[in-house]
């Protein structure tokens, strides 16, 4: 019985008015027994097949008023004293504020569920796990199980199955969805419709959750996405629960909006990331050893921690045959980011394309000059090329300049050279001008190649100041005779430590090391392996 807060009054009371009052008043003695009752108490009571209600006898006259039900309706008694030995009850009714009042919790209930639920659906952006808390959420609060159906990947539908009180269970089935009215147009992402009632006995197998034996009812809720299918609800309660009201319907449907937008936004955010994966490969820099007796090694930095890409590149195109030239190169685009990853895209498709004229550095860079002038994009580019060779017990080298920082070169007793060769800019003037040099590594020596991210790299002690060309000499000097792989890993370190948290240009390094006496190298030229000078 529900209590309410209110005074007893306690005032004598005239018996005609008592009898004579249009509301229900039934009066007791001090004990709880029926003394008596007013026409309108007795004509209530008539109506309602009872007599004094249990809640009604047992209440406290110096107690707050008490509520309680007579004849399916509710009402609300208020004690007053009669003398010293009996009380009147007055009966008022308040069946309409209870049921506002019993609306107003259940709407309560069902926003903060709504809210819980877009919360646990918007914490991840998984596919997988928004169809688990959707079928979880559905069981716990809307049903006695649920299943979660997503439209078909090669012909299997992705299926989430949970029973109250259990866990999320995920399968793919092959099935007939045209079986199940309603089943197919939500897989088809057709506009949203009101939900649909199954007969349980023609229900499939398959939408006959484990658990669940005596089925009374079955409804099939859309889950509307946004702009691309997201898949079906379907509820299922136990006969010997009530089946599913108007109200509750249409509140399965609100929720059913809500996990719909959730797995649309997740099945396009795994797309997207396919997708960028996908390209994400062509633009990464890529993994290289040796090559035809030659050892190279690369290494690269984003000008942004959370990034894997940006503006610098570097490739090496193996040789065609025995005895011909492998193509080094490195460049480096203007800007930073994935617009800058773009251009490099296609810098490096374009490369590709030339290798037949690799011979031929000026021809390449000319006709990659023209490419970029008929772009749209106003970024330009400079770059390294390097044809490479094996000679003997070293390493022969064609090095040409565009508008980039010419190579360096470290001999076995720790001497750096500058490479003479220079350039001009990719993408800015009609006409290319470039100077090839030709130099040849003996046996341990390296040809560093690198981005002006390395000798730009502002840091020290006050974080102002630049790695610098001398100090990259320095570095070099103490790597003379290194592998190439350790060769470029110190450079790339150090300039990284140099830097530390400051903000940074891209990184990017490419050695080129004539092996020692017997080295390992790969059986045919590619990755390790051994070679034998």
């Amino acid at each position: 019985m529900e209590k309410q807060e209110s005074p007893v009054a306690r005032a004598p009371y005239p018996e005609l008015a008592w009898v004579a009052a249009p509301y229900p008043a039934v009066l007791t003695t001090a004990d709880g027994r029926l003394d008596g009752m007013n026409e309108a108490a007795e004509l209530l009571f008539s109506r309602a097949g009872t007599g004094l209600p249990q809640w009604l006898a047992e209440a406290d006259p110096a107690g707050p008023a008490v509520s309680g039900p007579v004849g399916g309706q509710g009402y609300t008694a208020h004690a007053v004293r009669v003398g010293d030995d009996r009380v009147s009850w007055w009966l008022v009714e308040d069946t309409d504020v209870r049921l506002v009042r019993d609306e107003l919790r259940l709407e309560r209930e069902r926003a903060a569920f709504l809210s819980e639920a877009s919360n646990a659906l918007l914490s991840s952006l998984n596919l997988k796990r928004c169809m688990a808390v959707t079928a979880e959420l559905t069981a716990r609060y809307l049903a006695d199980a649920a299943m979660v159906i997503a439209p078909a990947a090669k012909r299997r539908f992705p299926v989430v199955s949970c029973v109250r009180g259990g866990k999320a269970e995920h399968s793919e089935l092959m099935v007939n969805p045209d079986e199940v009215p309603g089943l197919s147009e939500a897989l088809q992402g057709f506009p949203p419709v009101p939900s649909r009632w199954i007969d349980p006995r023609s229900a499939p197998d398959w939408l006959r959750p484990e658990g669940v034996d005596e089925i009374g009812s079955i409804v099939v809720t859309p889950l509307p996405g946004q702009g691309v299918p997201a898949g079906a609800l379907i509820l299922v309660r136990r006969r010997e629960h009530q089946g599913f009201s108007d109200s509750e319907e249409i509140f399965a449907r609100l929720f059913a909006a809500r996990a719909g937008a959730a797995m649309s936004a997740a099945r396009l955010f795994a797309e997207q990331t396919s997708i960028t994966e996908t390209l994400m490969r062509d633009l990464l820099p890529p993994v290289v050893h040796q090559v035809a007796g030659v050892e190279f090694a690369g290494g690269y930095r984003a000008a942004r921690d959370h990034e894997r890409i940006g503006g610098d590149f570097y490739d090496v195109h193996p040789a065609a045959g025995e005895g011909e030239e492998s193509l080094a190169v490195l460049g480096d685009v203007c800007g930073k980011g994935l617009e800058a990853a773009v251009l490099t895209g296609k810098v490096r498709n374009t490369l590709q394309a030339l290798l037949p004229l690799a011979e031929d550095h000026r021809r390449m860079l000319t006709l990659l000059n023209g490419a970029l002038l008929n772009n749209r994009d106003t970024r330009f580019v400079t770059l390294v090329l390097a044809s490479v060779v094996r000679d003997g017990p070293g390493v022969r080298l064609r090095v040409t300049s565009a508008g980039h920082p010419a190579p360096l070169v470290v001999r076995t007793t720790g001497q750096v050279e500058e490479v003479p060769t220079m350039g001009t800019v990719i993408g800015v003037l009609p006409e290319l001008e470039s100077v090839t040099a030709e130099l040849t590594l003996a046996p341990g020596e390296s040809c560093l190649l690198f981005t002006d991210g390395i000798t730009e790299a502002k840091g020290g002690p006050l974080g102002e100041t630049m790695f610098g060309e001398e100090r990259l000499h320095r570095t070099l000097s103490e790597c003379a005779g290194m592998p190439a792989e350790a060769v470029a890993e110190r450079v790339r370190m150090l300039a990284a430590e140099w830097a530390g948290r400051n903000a940074h240009d891209d990184m990017a390094v490419l050695v080129i090391t004539a092996p020692r006496g017997q080295h390992l190298t790969a059986v045919g030229g590619h990755g390790r392996g051994r070679y034998t000078a």
